[in-house]
């Protein structure tokens, strides 16, 4: 093969490497870019998520509090009705006398803390020692407040398992462009050589390390 031919050839090849090469870094460069923008939103959505946790918590743990102290008192207020009056001790479901203050206290309850006491109640456990102390030991007891605590919790860890996934993925990208940047040296290097071999091992280098990285694009995750 002439020699003019021969060297039209390999600037063509040489000029495709560099051209595939650019191309693979500016792509690489904007999925980081996209891949990075994921991972700030999702940090961000996490951080909004757990402080709204911790307000739900607060809110709990205020109801929980009003829930004790209104439980104490209308526990005290049906303790004296009965030591004046034996006969009002409730032996099965509790009927609240409006009249009294027990019952007055008891149609206070919390909406959400009612169902919990009358299943106590149920429990008769003014009479039945192996009652539940408490209200606040059955099941019934439930705050939507501390449930959308946990799942602001729960959706916060996983949004927080998205940001770092997204940033290695970004990571990968940046590293994949810089291979790609091996490739454009490579190429240039093939440019500058005097010899064949030498212009030979560098276009090797440099089209080992374009296929390798094309590849890897073929196989990373898109964020569009």
């Amino acid at each position: 093969m002439p020699d003019d031919a021969r060297h039209s050839r390999f600037d063509l090849v040489v000029a495709l490497f560099m051209a595939l090469a650019a191309v693979g870094t500016a792509w690489a460069g904007f999925e980081s870019a996209k891949w990075s923008g994921v991972q700030a939103n999702s940090y961000a959505s996490a951080g909004a998520d757990r402080a709204e946790a911790s307000r739900a918590q607060t809110l709990a743990s205020q109801q929980r509090t009003i829930d004790v102290v209104s439980f104490t008192a209308w526990l005290n207020a049906l303790n004296a009705e009965i030591v004046a009056d034996p006969s009002v001790r409730p032996h099965g479901s509790y009927t609240p006398n409006a009249n009294a203050v027990s019952g007055f206290l008891f149609e206070r309850f919390r909406p959400e803390f009612k169902p919990a006491v009358r299943a106590w109640l149920d429990t008769h456990p003014l009479v039945n020692p192996d009652a539940p102390a408490t209200p606040f030991d059955l099941p019934q007891y439930r705050l939507a407040a501390d449930q959308r605590s946990q799942q602001l919790v729960e959706r916060a860890e996983k949004l927080a398992a998205r940001a770092r996934t997204a940033n290695q993925r970004s990571d990968n990208y940046v590293l994949t462009a810089v291979v790609f940047a091996t490739v454009l040296f490579f190429s240039g290097m093939a440019t500058k050589a005097g010899g064949r071999r030498v212009q030979l091992f560098f276009t090797t280098l440099a089209g080992i390390a374009l296929v390798g990285c094309i590849i890897t694009l073929a196989l990373f995750p898109i964020q569009v």
